[in-house]
């Protein structure tokens, strides 16, 4: 693995998110093979990890865009996160630790991440695909960063995206809240179950104690399955808490 002085360029505005405000951006493909200081000894990993499916689409080259990429990067992603949270956080038990991983790896955060990497300029588009913002689309950005990490791994290793990601999320690590958002959690089942074209649906089973000191009991269910049950002292609690027992549940499948 090659890697320049310094993985992250400090001058200018290179390291800040793009506002919402922002003009589209304009399309400028990297130094060939190279991303945040990381050379690749593949370069074409890299082409791979930026080229969206309508790049490709009706052409001789149909197939050959990022989603498989996305697919690998997503599990390097959440296994050195989960590696650094549990090393970092020695004192905090499972259910802590979920909800901080649901709190660091979700579409939101991946989409910061693609801000500070500057991939929106970078992504291969189909014509379609550019005239509709897709430089700006959310799920086009969060994709791209994991398909990046996915490239980084497979060109230099575990070791070489584990830094990729750690350059980036650590300092988010070291600043999580002591309950990091629950509602986090929803959207992180949401998102893994949406992957598989399923839909979590939630509901209220119990409800028990005075107006003042109400204690709920929650479901997640998929197509009529319980994945998960949580209590808390509101709704929304209790479904968090249902949604963290169904990650937990998922992740031992």
């Amino acid at each position: 693995m090659r890697r320049r002085e310094g993985r992250r360029k400090k001058s200018g505005c290179a390291g800040a998110p793009v506002p919402d405000a922002a003009p589209e951006p304009v399309s400028r493909p990297p130094p060939r093979g190279e991303i945040a200081g990381y050379l690749f000894r593949r370069p074409e990993l890299l082409d791979l990890a930026l080229t969206h499916a309508s790049f490709t689409h009706g052409t001789s080259r149909a197939g050959q865009h990022n989603e498989r990429l996305e697919f690998l990067g997503d599990a390097i992603l959440q296994a050195v996160v989960t590696e650094h949270l549990f090393l970092l956080h020695g004192g905090r038990d499972e259910g802590w630790l979920t909800k901080a991983r649901a709190h660091l790896v979700n579409r939101a955060a991946l989409h910061e991440l693609a801000g500070e990497l500057r991939l929106g300029g970078m992504l291969r588009l189909g014509k379609a695909e550019e005239r509709q913002g897709g430089r700006r689309r959310p799920s086009n950005l969060a994709n791209a960063v994991e398909a990046v990490i996915g490239a980084v791994f497979l060109d230099g290793g575990y070791e070489a995206a584990r830094r990729f990601v750690l350059d980036y999320v650590e300092g988010w690590m070291r600043q999580l809240p002591s309950d990091p958002e629950p509602e986090n959690l929803k959207g992180a089942l949401q998102e893994r179950l949406h992957a598989a074209g399923r839909t979590p649906v939630y509901r209220i089973v119990s409800e028990r104690g005075p107006a003042h000191s109400k204690e709920f009991e929650a479901e997640v269910l998929v197509e009529g399955q319980v994945l998960g049950r949580g209590r808390g002292t509101t709704k929304k609690e209790a479904e968090s808490h249902a949604a963290a027992e169904a990650l937990r549940g998922l992740e031992r499948v």
